[in-house]
Order: structure tokens, then sequence, then C-alpha cells
């Protein structure tokens, strides 16, 4: 095994599901969720959910890669690529004072999915994102519909 590995033998990955269309157990991601895939990558509302930032965003390549240290450059310029849209489309739709993306490697570097996964979050004055990690709590697909529906309509 890469050094650089940290999925089990028998994963069964929730982003892989994501991008496969395959609805994960309840109440994580659900097809419904998806708001913008071509054939690089997915990009969906999260369902873990920072009290002061809702409606963020996880990317994903459609093509199962745990980490960045493995991950082609195309799959990277193409998840830059979709990221950039959600940053405008949260600008438009959200209103939000500005965008912060996160990327997370191995365990100690805050990796908890073994699929490589950039977030995309929109911020506002003193929303204390990084302050609150502890208080993000899972959602219910319908707490994130809303969401999904207005960002796939700014992102057709």
């Amino acid at each position: 095994m890469n050094s650089f590995h940290h999925a089990p033998e028998d994963y069964d990955c929730p982003f892989c599901r994501v991008a496969a269309g395959v609805p994960c157990p309840l109440p994580h991601t659900q097809p419904g969720d998806v708001i913008l895939q071509n054939e690089w990558v997915t990009a969906f509302i999260a369902s873990g959910q920072w009290p002061n930032n809702p409606g963020h965003v996880l990317i994903v390549p459609n093509v199962h890669f745990e980490n960045l240290y493995e991950l082609p450059l195309e799959y990277g310029t193409a998840i830059h690529a979709a990221s950039r849209r959600v940053a405008v489309a949260f600008k438009d739709i959200y209103g939000c004072d500005g965008v912060s993306t996160r990327q997370h490697n191995e365990p100690d570097g805050g990796q908890d999915v073994w699929h490589c996964h950039l977030h995309v979050f929109p911020r506002y004055t003193d929303d204390r994102l990084y302050d609150l990690t502890a208080q993000r709590r899972t959602t219910e697909p319908e707490e994130r519909q809303p969401y999904a529906a207005r960002l796939r309509e700014a992102l057709a």
C-alpha cells in the first residue's frame, strides 16, 4: 500500500457513489445534492455544514484519487475551474462577502473522507468558519435542496 493511502482495503467511497449518481446512506449526500457535473468533476452541496456558512459545496474528481499527491493535473485544473464557477454563483446567489476554499490530505492534514475533494465555502463578515469546525453538523437532504436548486439554476 502506498504510504499516502489511508483508506481501508474494503473502503466504500461515498464520493465515488455521488459521482456515479448512487445514493449514499441517509442523511449523507444524495443525487439531488449535485449542482454541477461534467466528464471530470462532480460538485454538490455538502451534507456536513458549518453553522454560519450554509450551502457550502464539495468538488470531487469523478475518478477515485485518495488525495492531492496522486491527483493528475487535468483533474486539478477541472476542480479549480469548477470552484471558480461555484464561487461566482455564491456571490450572485448567496450575496456572501467572500469565498474560501480548502483541501485536506491524510489524517493529520484533516482529511476524513478518502477521496480527494475541495471545499468551497461562502464567507460572511465575522462568520468564524475556522473557529466553528467542531460545530459542523450533518444536514438532512431536505435542508440542502433549496441551496442545490438555486445553485444548479445559476450554473446551468
